[in-house]
């Protein structure tokens, strides 16, 4: 629970405005069941933070200021269920720089103080919660090149749950990495 001194933080890889229209309706035409997450919040979440002190906000800024990581491809073409109904679009095959990203990022959050799940950093994109039945195969192929990752913040509101960015940092080109 986030009060005013806590905000509910998560650094991810946000996706492209035509790629989430193009995933929403696919999921849409699905009959995932659940709640289906808005247009809007759709992401990749590289690490997820939960409630932390408002006063740290400045430390992770500059934490992810000092991520080095190159950009890439990112896939999405499996349909996975995960935990309680939790309805996601994953890679069949991780790209290494997106693993880098994640390790990287969870490597600085430890020194910082900050435990991460201890379960295996599996990337995914939430696509409807509470789903009723489990729904696993091959996806329709989605995909884009991962730029930027951004630092968000999670609020519920009266129309339900919205990410706010409270940062954002670009990664390496292929030709800047060279």
């Amino acid at each position: 629970m986030a009060t005013e001194d806590t905000l509910r933080l998560f650094f991810a890889l946000p996706c492209p405005p035509e790629q989430a229209a193009a995933i929403c309706s696919w999921r849409d035409r699905q009959a995932l069941g659940g709640r289906p997450v808005a247009l809007e919040n759709l992401h990749l979440t590289l690490a997820f933070l939960g409630a932390q002190p408002a006063a740290r906000l400045d430390a992770l800024r500059h934490l992810a200021a000092g991520v080095t990581s190159d950009s890439f491809e990112l896939t999405l073409n499996r349909l996975i269920t995960l935990g309680k109904g939790f309805v996601c679009l994953a890679p069949s095959e991780a790209p290494p720089a997106l693993l880098q990203l994640g390790g990287s990022l969870a490597e600085r959050l430890g020194a910082l103080g900050i435990v991460l799940d201890s379960r295996p950093y599996l990337p995914h994109m939430t696509l409807a919660r509470q789903a009723p039945t489990q729904a696993q195969g091959a996806a329709a192929t989605f995909g884009w090149k991962a730029e930027r990752f951004v630092l968000y913040q999670s609020q519920n509101t009266t129309n339900g749950v919205r990410y706010s960015e409270l940062g954002s940092w670009p990664l390496r080109s292929a030709a800047a990495s060279d």
